[in-house]
């Protein structure tokens, strides 16, 4: 999203009642704490549910990424698209750099960061950021956590896990360098919103497991989380939805736009 867009939606939720939930949509928490104090501001539902962590996850690769070199600023390494990258969106298709890749959410640019990382220093960085449940082994019997782990699979974060992690990451608590914190910051900026919050962000989407280990399609979580400063305050933020029905919108997009509605720009806005 565009910093104007991001200006123009603010403007027409601040300007709107706050709807309810879209059918076939229900909130399975949303939750916002003071980063610094740690004091909860809003926990709303089941916030210790775990699920996939999904493409919030880029917010931990990133920060690997940048702090073992293999990431070198906003445009480098721009890597080329090859056949039989995951490609399950059309814009995947290119040679991808640091900042397209969190802004288009590039699966396959992830699994290179991992993959460069190898399994013995990945797990590390997952562990030392004490990230979710710590579990990168993958799917059952696959040994695909280098590239899996975060995708439907074993690693799994609840809402105040999220929560958790990213108070360390604005706190700078994180064994990572300072430039691996100001980097992942300027990939996941979103803007300001006209109620004055500088908004940090990513979205999220991952579909959960039946106990045979198929995919529940139709059922997909959605994630928005991240950080808003205002007026020397920072907040970090969660919220997590789950589809019982196949939606037009991604789930991440509608966590991310009712969060900038609900939390940052509209009446009950923190």
């Amino acid at each position: 999203m565009t910093r104007s867009a991001l200006a123009i939606l603010a403007v027409l939720c601040a300007a709107l009642p706050v709807l309810p939930a879209q059918a076939g949509t229900v909130t399975i928490c949303t939750a916002a704490a003071d980063a610094v104090t740690g004091e909860m501001l809003r926990q709303e539902g089941a916030c210790d549910t775990s699920v996939t962590s999904a493409s919030t996850f880029k917010i931990a690769i990133a920060l690997m990424g940048y702090d073992s070199g293999i990431l070198t600023d906003e445009h480098t390494p721009e890597w080329p698209f090859r056949a039989g990258y995951p490609d399950w969106r059309p814009s995947w298709r290119a040679a991808t750099d640091p900042a397209r890749w969190m802004r288009e959410s590039v699966v396959w640019y992830s699994q290179q960061i991992t993959e460069r990382l190898g399994e013995e220093r990945f797990a590390r960085y997952v562990a030392a950021f004490g990230y979710g449940n710590e579990d990168v082994s993958g799917d059952p019997g696959k040994a695909n956590g280098l590239t899996r782990a975060w995708l439907s699979s074993s690693l799994k974060i609840s809402p105040l896990g999220q929560l958790a992690f990213l108070g360390k990451v604005v706190r700078r608590e994180l064994p990572v360098s300072a430039r691996a914190h100001d980097m992942t910051q300027r990939l996941v900026d979103i803007g300001e919103t006209p109620g004055g919050w500088h908004v940090y962000g990513k979205t999220g989407a991952g579909l959960p497991r039946r106990k045979d280990g198929t995919l529940k399609r139709g059922h997909a979580y959605g994630w928005f989380v991240g950080w808003a400063v205002r007026d020397g305050r920072t907040v970090v933020f969660a919220r997590l939805i789950q589809d019982s029905e196949r939606q037009s919108v991604p789930p991440g997009f509608r966590a991310r736009d009712s969060v900038l509605a609900e939390l940052f720009s509209g009446p009950g806005a923190l």
